[in-house]
């Protein structure tokens, strides 16, 4: 299975492909794709075009999202009671909060805290889950702003869980 989106960080350019031995997938897939799924011709080209690509850009931005991804890990393990393992294929990292609901805690980020007139958006974890409860106290951060970005809204992520949990006490 692969992605042009993913791969080539082509956001909305929604072509991938899946290779398999299983003739009975391939069938499925191929009944599926006739029916549901359409790629535009503009976007087949531009597909091929990345396919074109010097190998050298995947390899630079590997690193680029390994850094970014660091960034975040890093800055969030420092703080105490967050938990956040290191995710190995993702674009995002799931962080556990010491917070009740991070829902409560993203929306007074927007609302009622902010450091040099600024604040960050978080996304609550609980949509990503299938089991009910599930990530209550999570948040989704993903590394899509370069590494000067990431650290400052890092900086302003924690800053803010400290207040937070100051007033909530």
């Amino acid at each position: 299975i692969d992605s042009v989106s993913k791969r080539y960080s082509a956001c909305g350019l929604r072509i991938g492909c899946v290779c398999s031995k299983n003739k009975n997938l391939i069938e499925s897939i191929s009944k599926l794709c006739q029916s549901r799924l359409s790629v535009a011709t503009l976007e087949q080209y531009g597909a091929v075009a990345l396919y074109r690509m010097d190998r050298t850009y995947i390899q630079e931005m590997k690193q680029e999202y390994e850094a970014r991804r660091n960034v975040i890990i890093d800055a969030l393990n420092q703080v105490e009671g967050v938990c956040c393992s290191k995710p190995q294929g993702a674009f995002y990292v799931i962080a556990k909060f010491p917070v009740k609901s991070m829902e409560d805690f993203a929306k007074w980020l927007l609302t009622d805290f902010e450091q040099n007139g600024e604040t960050v958006l978080i996304t609550p974890a609980y949509g990503f889950y299938i089991t009910p409860g599930m990530g209550l106290d999570e948040c989704r951060i993903s590394f899509v702003l370069n590494t000067e970005k990431l650290q400052k809204a890092m900086n302003i992520v924690t800053k803010g869980l400290l207040e937070y949990q100051k007033q909530k006490q």
